[in-house]
């Protein structure tokens, strides 16, 4: 029994530090957004993806940068309506 309450009390702690982790309470946009944010700061910390974006895009490197830190804000629009209980 303790090995159970160890094993929960980890994963509470993993999904306080991390928040893409997820719970069970998470909705389908907000792991979206998740993924879509992970995606955008790993593009901007590999300076070989972002040299490769931005020549496939013809545009400069610091352009491209901009335009994915722009896209971290809102990355999946804005979020739905909660439905009243």
């Amino acid at each position: 029994m303790g090995d159970r309450y160890n094993i929960h009390s980890q994963l509470e702690h993993l999904q306080s530090k991390y928040i893409g982790t997820g719970h069970a309470d998470t909705t389908k946009y907000e792991w979206l957004v998740n993924q879509h944010r992970d995606s955008c700061s790993s593009y901007l910390g590999h300076p070989d993806l972002l040299n490769y974006f931005a020549i496939a895009e013809n545009e400069a490197k610091a352009r491209v940068r901009f335009n994915i830190m722009e896209k971290m804000l809102q990355p999946c629009g804005p979020p739905p309506d909660k439905p009243e209980d």
